[in-house]
This record gives C-alpha cells, structure tokens and sequence, in this order.
C-alpha cells in the first residue's frame, strides 16, 4: 500500500464486471501518481471480485476490501476506514476520470485553502461507453435551498467529488441514507466551507437502466424521498432544531416501502404536521425531476399522489417555484399524454393550461425526434445553473 498518499480514491463497486478495469485504468493514469485506490466490493457476484485482484496485483496502489451486500453508504464507509490522506475523491465503478482530474482539483484546493469539496462536469457516456451528446449538469451551490420544492441540492456530482478530509470528517462523514447519501453529505459540507462546481470536465459520466436510481421506478421513488429527507434534515439544522437521525427502524421501513405514500408513512413518524405536507411534494417533484432523464415513468398511483400533494393548502409556495413546477409538470403530462394516458397527464396540469398541453404534444408528433433533441438542448443551455 502507497504510505504517502496525497489522494485515496474511494470506489464502491457491485457486479461492476464490465467497467470497473476501465474506470480503475483512468485512475492508474493519472498525471498525478502519489494516489491509493481504495475499492469496495459490496458482495458481488460476477467476475468483479476476481478483476479487482487481478488489478491489485497490478499496481500496489490499489487495495481492494470485500465485504456481504450491504449497499453504497456501507460500503463507502467500509472504504473510507482506511483513507488517511489529505484528500478524499470519489469515482463509481462505471465513471472515468479525465487523465489530468485529480491535478487539476488538488491543484485548486491547494491555491484556495477556503475550499473543502468540489466537483465539476463531464460528457454522459452510455453502457458501452458512446458519447450520447448530453453532459453532466454541475449546478451553482449559491442557489441551494432546501425549501425549494424539490429541494434545490448543494450537489456536487459524485463521480468528481474531491473533498478534504479534515472537512468530511468534521461533518460526521455519510450517513446511513439507503439513497441520497452524497446529497446528504453535501448539505452538510455546505455548512462549514466553501464549496463548488467548476466550470470544467472531469471525465465520464455512464447513464445506463443498471444503475441504482434509473434500475425501476421504485428505486426512483426511493431517490425522491431520501434526497428530499436530507433537505428536511438541512432545514432542521439551520433552524436550530433537533437533526434527524435516519434510525435503523426507519431504514427497515423505507425498505418495504413501494408507493410514494409507503414512503411517506414510512418516514412520517418522525416529522411534524408541516414537515410531512412538505416532503409530501418535494418528494412528488423530485420524482417527477428523476424521470425527465430516467428510464422510467410515473405510474397512476405517483400522478394521484402529487394532484393530492398540489391541493394541500398548507404549503406555502413561492411564485418562481410554482412556475417551475408548472413548467416540470407540464412534460410530464406532455410524455403521458402521447403514451395515451390523458386522464393522468390532464391531472397534472391547470385546466386553463390544456391548450399549452395541446400545443407541447402536437410539438412533439410532428417534429421529427433529432430536431425535438436540438431545441430541449438549446433550451437547457439557456436556462440559468
């Protein structure tokens, strides 16, 4: 093992037999060589485990840790028991780092000693590793809210995450999240340093229906509701009241749940009468976020969840926000509607907003699909970070 590291790179990996050699090669590469590459392997059962030892023997910068399935968040601390260097980055066993990443982001963080975590872009690629043409959105962390509906993350993007460990470690490192463990952990580094996104590329990002959130829309869901504890978790913070705990209890629950109402009254018993409407449709939203670019839809069960959420009169709800969301809403009834499911997609919008519906999906049945991608991306460029 490297004694004197500067950088331990944390790998989790699952069944990752078809891309953890090229994610752990763009590692070994590096223009920057004083690194460990430290790599779970959470209980696979391909050839993931007999390719990591191969690698292992390799390089002796890479120490690989087994341990039974237990997820992401077990495996990612089981990992960092054994970093000690000055600075801690994450890559997935499916992403690959630019050659010169972890120059350039030590680089940075050695120059701006106010910085205890950043991130940045880079190009998707798909399951065999073609550019697909989107890119990986690095929002402003000046704009985070965690009273925004969904909440507006601190995200750093995790597979360019580069963080101090005196910072990860103040924090309480990751907890024990079943999901949205980084969004979780981000909120909390926002707290005690600056943090931020650069505005350059860091790798690759592959999006594939095999990874944990795009797997069915159940994992969605439970995307939607984890990320969405973690910024009533922040919001409870910053009000100077009592953290949430994210007990075991909880976790088993949340484990059987399948609707999105199994997970809100899989989590209700520990929030409050507001908290609860709240979380009620941030979580609706996200998910409705989530399937923009996931491989899967909303159900009749997820679309009545969010029209009971939408006539809660509880919720207080800016005007910028309720545009948002009317504009988020307002593709997803688009999507619906040309799948035929016009009683779901008219709930989801204002009835004096049926003519903009009619309008978006005649949009989308004319237009042949190359110039549709071309306007949604123009239009994605034009919007603010």
């Amino acid at each position: 093992m490297v004694a004197d590291s500067l950088i331990d790179i944390l790998i989790p990996a699952y069944n990752a037999e078809a891309t953890i050699r090229e994610a752990i090669d763009s590692l070994r590469g590096q223009t920057i060589a004083t690194i460990r590459i430290v790599v779970v392997d959470d209980g696979s059962t391909d050839e993931t485990g007999r390719i990591l030892a191969e690698l292992a023997s390799q390089d002796p910068r890479i120490v690989v840790l087994t341990q039974p399935n237990g997820g992401i968040t077990a495996a990612l601390n089981h990992g960092l028991s054994l970093c000690r260097a000055p600075f801690i980055a994450r890559l997935d066993a499916d992403d690959l780092a630019a050659p010169d990443r972890l120059e350039r982001q030590v680089g940075y963080m050695t120059a701006h000693l106010d910085c205890i975590a950043l991130s940045g872009s880079g190009r998707h690629i798909d399951a065999h590793g073609r550019p697909t043409g989107d890119r990986v959105r690095a929002p402003r962390i000046d704009r985070a809210d965690p009273s925004w509906l969904p909440a507006r993350e601190p995200y750093l993007p995790q597979p360019f995450l580069m963080m101090r460990r005196a910072a990860f470690d103040r924090v309480g490192g990751y907890r024990s999240l079943a999901v949205a463990e980084d969004s979780d952990l981000c909120w909390r580094l926002q707290e005690v340093g600056t943090m931020l996104n650069l505005p350059e590329d860091f790798g690759s990002y592959r999006v594939h229906a095999n990874s944990i959130s795009s797997a069915s829309i159940r994992n969605g869901r439970s995307m939607a509701f984890w990320s969405q504890m973690a910024a009533v978790s922040a919001r409870r913070r910053r009000a100077r009241q009592p953290d949430l705990a994210f007990s075991a209890d909880e976790l088993r629950r949340c484990a059987q749940a399948v609707s999105l109402e199994d997970f809100l009254h899989a989590g209700a018993a520990v929030l409050s009468a507001d908290e609860r409407s709240w979380l009620a449709l941030a979580m609706g939203m996200k998910l409705v976020a989530l399937a923009f670019y996931r491989p899967f839809e909303l159900d009749s069960t997820d679309c009545g969840f969010i029209r009971r959420a939408l006539r809660d009169p509880s919720i207080s709800i800016r005007a910028e926000n309720r545009a948002e969301m009317a504009d988020h809403l307002m593709g997803t009834a688009t999507r619906l509607a040309i799948r035929g499911r016009f009683g779901d997609a008219l709930g989801l919008v204002a009835p004096a907003r049926y003519p903009v519906l009619l309008g978006r999906i005649s949009f989308r049945l004319i237009l042949p699909q190359g110039v549709r991608e071309m306007f949604k991306r123009l239009a994605g460029r034009a919007q603010p970070a």
